[in-house]
């Protein structure tokens, strides 16, 4: 249909400018058509429009369709990746945040732990320089008893002795240290 158009409308200027008269050239040097040349031309260059239209065109109208249908499957996918990657980037956020979350615990255990064996430690410490203490005052005391014990025993045979000569008469020993242990014990509660 637009090739017959374009035909007759070859056609018609033609026949026009055929009719028309050049300016300043002679009559017999016009410009002549031949009509049957202006119609095998435009049946070739219509013959040529279709054969570039289905050789040509058409490969070309499918590789930019392919191409399009390229593009718009990347821009898919790109959205998609873009999703995906957002999707992925706040999932690790979370597993930062709950791995952060879960060494705070840990940590404030550890700490809690520490302080309960630091506690536990020091009682124990604590608890054996007590019994440390308490041991070595029972040492000093059973070693002040003891110490006491070998002194009243030498005093109360100094005592003796001295008493013997002073008096004159010796007493046998259970009269002696009876006498001596009244003594004794009298000084002990008067606090000498």
């Amino acid at each position: 249909m637009q090739i017959d158009a374009l035909i007759r409308g070859v056609v018609a200027a033609a026949s026009h400018l055929a009719e028309v008269p050049i300016e300043g050239a002679a009559p017999e040097a016009g410009i002549s058509f031949n009509l049957f040349w202006i119609i095998v031309s435009a049946t070739n260059f219509g013959f040529f429009i279709l054969v570039l239209r289905s050789v040509a065109l058409g490969p070309i109208t499918k590789m930019l369709d392919e191409r399009r249908t390229r593009i718009e499957q990347g821009l898919r996918d790109a959205a998609a990746a873009a999703q995906a990657k957002n999707l992925a980037v706040a999932a690790s956020d979370e597993a930062v945040a709950e791995a952060r979350r879960e060494a705070n615990a840990l940590r404030a255990a550890a700490e809690k732990t520490a302080a309960q064996i630091r506690d536990t430690q020091a009682a124990a410490l604590k608890a054996e320089l007590e019994q440390m203490r308490v041991s070595a005052m029972n040492e000093i005391e059973a070693a002040r008893v003891s110490a006491l014990a070998a002194i009243r025993s030498e005093v109360a045979d100094l005592a003796i002795s001295a008493a013997s000569k002073v008096v004159g008469t010796s007493m046998d020993g259970a009269q002696q240290r009876k006498l001596v242990g009244e003594f004794l014990d009298e000084q002990s509660r008067k606090g000498n």
